[in-house]
């Protein structure tokens, strides 16, 4: 038989809140002490929205589609083929441009 404690309600409501802001506090401190990228809001609103990954990385490095066509020794044709979702990318093409963005070839997927 389990052993049970009765509470007030508002006492309840205290302890989950507390809960609550426990977490918040730990997954702030996990964030701070991860050394990866913080990527701004805007940028995963707009692949949350269903904007090109490749697109929003792109626009957060501050690189043209030719510039990022240089850096990674992409076709810029195949750079806007992608963005646009006319193309995938094969699995190499993928691997060059995530290393001129210095992101996981998973982030732009």
């Amino acid at each position: 038989m389990a052993d049970t404690i009765t509470i007030a309600r508002e006492e309840y409501a205290r302890l989950c809140a507390a809960a609550e802001e426990l977490a918040d506090i730990e997954a702030y401190d996990r964030a701070m002490a991860d050394p990866g990228e913080a990527i701004p809001a805007e940028y995963v609103r707009r692949m949350v929205d269903g904007e090109s990954p490749l697109r929003v990385f792109r626009d957060l490095r501050g690189l043209t589609q030719a510039a990022l066509a240089e850096r990674s020794g992409v076709n810029r044709v195949q750079i806007a083929d992608i963005e646009a979702g006319r193309k995938t990318g094969s699995v190499q093409t993928l691997r060059k441009l995530a290393g001129a963005l210095g992101v996981a070839v998973d982030d732009l997927v």
